[in-house]
């Protein structure tokens, strides 16, 4: 059989690099997709893309179906975070953050969607995160972004499925990326005094987490073993067993139980 050709967004840096390497090492056909990529001896196959434009991301589908007359599997690992009070943050703030993590992501699925229905295969892996399960103080927009993936996900999911196309979706909690140095803060964020001092204070306990996080080749071998099972599962939940064992509570426990439990372990 010929080697599974899969698009892996994000994967100049962090968890899609990660990915990408992984998955070419193992014998896949991979090609890395960023603004800024350039072919290596990890990964030797990339394509320029820029996820925030409808442009951009059918050139490089175009060009990876020319070249190899087929894509098997898209990841959709692009995404950024921006932090700052709801209050701080402006509308234009917001809509960049959705256009990148959100948005991006429907570019790419609308793309490939057409040539997997025609070949009747495919897997679609969405990036969200433990904070599209949970809405995360001061990064709201963030939350919101990766909340707004599982459920486009959960309805892709259904409608796909008769063409033989699976859709799964990751949801990493804290592992040890450039996400942390990449946050982008809001304008109004560091020069509020209103929220300043317990949004510096949370901050500063999420990327102690996410500096001490494990590293995301975990990640990349839940895309690995996805993609070599015949029916994988909607949700893959990955990270540390406290957050993992958080988000199971939070089913069960009394609204105020679990608020309560967040907001001291943030220093809320």
């Amino acid at each position: 059989m010929k080697k599974m050709v899969v698009l892996v967004s994000g994967a100049s840096s962090g968890i899609g690099k990660s990915v990408a390497e992984y998955l070419h090492k193992n014998g896949f056909t991979v090609y890395g997709a960023s603004r800024h990529i350039e072919p290596s001896d990890t990964l030797p196959l990339t394509v320029k893309m820029d996820v925030t434009s409808d442009e951009s991301v059918e050139s490089a589908v175009a060009f990876i179906l020319q070249k190899e007359g087929r894509i098997d599997a898209v990841v959709n690992a692009a995404g950024f975070g921006i932090a700052g009070a709801v209050e701080d943050t402006s509308v234009s703030e917001a809509k960049m953050q959705c256009e990148t993590n959100f948005f991006g992501t429907l570019r790419i699925v609308k793309a490939v969607l057409p040539h997997m229905r025609e070949q009747r295969s495919g897997y679609i892996i969405n990036f969200s995160s433990i904070g599209g399960l949970v809405g995360l103080p001061f990064q709201a927009f963030y939350s919101a972004s990766k909340f707004a993936i599982e459920g486009f996900s959960e309805a892709l999911r259904f409608e796909v499925k008769p063409f033989n196309i699976k859709v799964s979706v990751i949801e990493p909690g804290d592992f040890k990326t450039n996400f942390t140095q990449n946050r982008k803060k809001t304008v109004l964020a560091q020069e509020d005094e209103a929220y300043k001092e317990r949004f510096l204070r949370c901050l500063s306990v999420m990327e102690h987490d996410e500096q001490n996080g494990a590293d995301p080749i975990v990640i990349a071998k839940t895309v690995y073993r996805i993609l070599n099972t015949k029916n994988p599962r909607f949700r893959y939940t990955v990270g540390p067993f406290a957050e993992r064992l958080f988000i199971m509570l939070k089913k069960f426990l009394p609204a105020s139980l679990s608020e309560l439990m967040f907001e001291k372990y943030y220093k809320l």
